[in-house]
């Protein structure tokens, strides 16, 4: 039977909890790990779209940019999170990314404070350089350098034996692919050391004066239930822990830290642009990215990073492709692009996008999420967009087509600084206004990057680890 006390109870077991779990757990606290999404292993990954969209994958959201199409947002709903479905690009904040991060909260957070954790992370999941570059991605690099810039190798966690498959957005078959579902949370409930409850949906944290004292739940058969624990953690990810606070009554506290929960939510914004080639490119068996440009990532250069080479499973990408005015692609048009598939070469460009966005619960009790592009922000995206098709273009392609707005790189949107006034939580995560409740998520991030930021992420969620282990106020007895 078990237990209705921890020491530590966990909500969501992606990159913000699955590193929270793994590490108190080895270092013998009682944790339990919750997780609304199914347990699946590699055994289970296959190449099946559908199936692996309806089985791992949250329902598509969409963003309200209030003038113009959204903002398509996904995120990863399975034991590990996104980093089960994610490609392992695993890029550290840059010198603006942290000064941005001050000027929103006074974090005051730099590059020396976050080194020993990148570096525990990074060593827990073998990160490396890819410079295994396949024909895709030297095609397009004839373009850049054309254009006289170009392509640096990737860093990520994935290991040696990555066959360069291409299933990473429906689990890696092999492992070969790394995520808190292998290299954190499976360790460590192998040695007994975590409670791990998947399918198992918090819908309140329990507060008792000012004081975090465990969670409700609803497991997978329906039936209801309570744990305690000294210190709750969430971690659902930056669209979902602001609507678990705000369901648990804390938003409504009525204090200045309340008020930033659910907003200054980032998209990191980005699109897809394909080039089609005369050679097939067959960039859907590749690991989805092996290279990238910074060439612009500051924001005086243009705010946008491009990365090489990718394209999505066929039903994401005829589902996301869009016209020149930003309307779905249908027809005769939509066939002659998904018949070519082989022949499409794909660049991911991302902008440093403002945090504009807010999560709210709107009076019927369902989600809504806002996310106002701001001037700015829009020539970034038009800056980006024109410059992968000259990259393609210079490379050889003779057409090209993009996708709508889309992210997986929601940040921000419970962000931590020291000063209530203009953060929701502190910088060791914990709330200002309910003693023992953590967020260690995407949320955190007080401005959003301008890289990949599941490894930013989980060196927070390291750091989160570490406070809570050392139990400065005695929460834990």
């Amino acid at each position: 039977m078990r237990p209705d006390r921890y020491d530590v109870v966990v909500v969501g077991s992606g990159a913000g909890g699955g590193v929270v779990a793994g590490e108190l757990g080895a270092r013998g606290r009682s944790v339990a790990l919750l997780e609304t999404g199914r347990h699946y292993t590699a055994h289970d990954f296959t190449r099946f779209e559908a199936q692996a969209t309806r089985r791992m994958w949250w329902p598509t959201r969409f963003a309200d940019t209030g003038d113009g199409p959204p903002i398509v947002m996904v995120a990863g709903r399975c034991v590990g999170g996104s980093t089960t479905i994610n490609t392992k690009v695993a890029l550290r904040a840059t010198g603006e990314d942290l000064a941005r991060w001050d000027r929103a909260t006074g974090a005051g957070t730099g590059a020396a404070d976050l080194d020993p954790y990148y570096e525990r992370v990074e060593g827990r999941l073998g990160v490396r350089e890819r410079t295994d570059w396949t024909h895709s991605v030297r095609t397009v690099e004839r373009g850049f350098r054309a254009l006289g810039t170009a392509l640096e190798p990737v860093r990520s966690y994935t290991d040696y034996s990555c066959t360069s498959c291409g299933s990473c957005y429906a689990g890696c078959p092999t492992n070969a692919g790394k995520s808190t579902l292998t290299s954190y949370i499976e360790p460590a409930v192998g040695r007994g050391e975590i409670d791990l409850r998947a399918e198992t949906t918090v819908t309140r944290v329990v507060i008792e004066g000012e004081r975090a004292t465990g969670v409700e739940y609803i497991d997978a058969s329906g039936a209801r239930g309570t744990i305690d624990a000294g210190v709750v953690v969430v971690a659902c990810g930056a669209l979902n822990s602001p609507q678990l606070l705000m369901r648990s009554g804390v938003s409504d506290l009525g204090t200045p830290s309340a008020q930033h929960i659910g907003h200054h939510l980032g998209t990191h914004t980005a699109r897809l642009v394909h080039g089609l080639f005369d050679e097939p490119q067959d960039c859907h068996m590749v690991y989805p990215i092996t290279a990238r440009c910074d060439a612009f990532i500051a924001d005086a250069d243009g705010g946008f990073v491009v990365e090489a080479t990718t394209i999505m499973e066929p039903i994401g990408l005829a589902s996301n492709l869009v016209d020149e005015r930003g309307l779905p692609l249908y027809g005769h048009r939509l066939a002659d692009v998904m018949l070519r598939y082989r022949h499409w070469g794909g660049l991911f460009a991302m902008v440093n996008d403002s945090n504009t966005g807010t999560v709210e619960i709107a009076a019927d009790g369902q989600e809504r999420f806002t996310k106002p592009i701001l001037p700015e922000d829009r020539e970034r995206l038009r800056r980006a967009q024109a410059f992968c098709e000259e990259v393609l273009r210079s490379a050889g392609a003779r057409d090209t087509v993009s996708t709508g707005l889309i992210t997986s790189h929601v940040q921000g949107s419970c962000r931590m600084g020291p000063d209530p006034e203009r953060a929701a939580v502190g910088l060791d995560g914990e709330s200002h206004d309910v003693a023992g409740l953590f967020v260690a998520d995407a949320s955190l991030l007080p401005w959003t990057l301008s890289v990949n930021p599941s490894l930013t992420i989980m060196a927070l969620a390291t750091r989160v680890a570490d406070g809570v282990d050392a139990d400065e106020n005695g929460y834990l007895g």
